[in-house]
């Protein structure tokens, strides 16, 4: 499984994207979690399973949606505190959901 998260710098991104992978690893998951910069979401949105725009970005979420639902992807914005605080584990679960809920 692939999530990818979409900001605007990145710096923090990565931070969470760590976490979130530490997150994965602790629950014995293989996913594949990456961060890029929010102009290259319609190219690296071709081979994922989620997509999750940055709280800095969460502007361009209808476009993100434009993009990544016909394409069978579920997208959101993370939670702006969940960001801040960079609760890993929950923007994982969230994927995780999102994922599930969409696949249905």
């Amino acid at each position: 499984m692939k999530i990818k998260l979409f900001c605007a710098a990145g710096m923090s991104t990565s931070m969470l994207v760590n976490k979130m992978q530490k997150a994965a690893e602790d629950k014995g998951l293989d996913i594949e979690i990456a961060a890029f910069p929010e102009a290259t979401i319609e190219k690296e949105s071709e081979d994922c399973d989620v997509a999750l725009l940055g709280p800095q970005v969460r502007y361009m979420l209808e476009r993100a949606k434009e993009i990544c639902t016909p394409k069978g992807i579920p997208v959101s914005a993370i939670n702006m505190q969940d960001y801040g605080l960079m609760n890993g584990e929950k923007v994982l679960n969230e994927a995780l959901q999102m994922y599930e809920d969409f696949k249905k």
